[in-house]
């Protein structure tokens, strides 16, 4: 088994679809489909790729942290207590531990993701 992971960014088979839980949705009508690739150090730290349609939920981490680049489309994150970021294709960020906010879809958008769970 290879430790060099070249992850898809447009995989040929079925994504897990979702929608956010009605406690968490704030606005619109968002669809998520995650195509997991890869698991490692026991499920700790999960690898692939989300795509979600315009809408408005809340974010809120915990013990997670997710490193998240931006293939296509635009989202706006809120922080609470921070300002409004703005991102897009090409862009990359990272939600910490303890992150709490809104993450508004404004064109669909589809990420590589990369969580690191406690």
């Amino acid at each position: 088994m290879s430790l060099l992971l070249t992850i898809d960014t447009d995989p040929n088979f079925a994504p897990k679809q979702a929608v956010p839980d009605p406690e968490r949705l704030i606005s619109g009508n968002p669809a998520y489909k995650t195509w997991a690739q890869d698991a490692s150090k026991g499920e700790k730290v999960l690898t692939g790729i989300w795509e979600a349609t315009p809408g408005e939920h809340h974010s809120i981490k915990g013990t997670v942290y997710e490193f998240c680049h931006i293939l296509s489309g635009v989202v706006e994150i809120d922080e609470k207590g921070g300002e409004t970021m703005t991102y897009r294709a090409g862009d990359s960020f990272v939600m910490k531990p303890g992150f709490v906010g809104v993450w508004r879809t404004i064109e669909t958008v589809r990420k590589i993701y990369v969580c690191v769970y406690d």
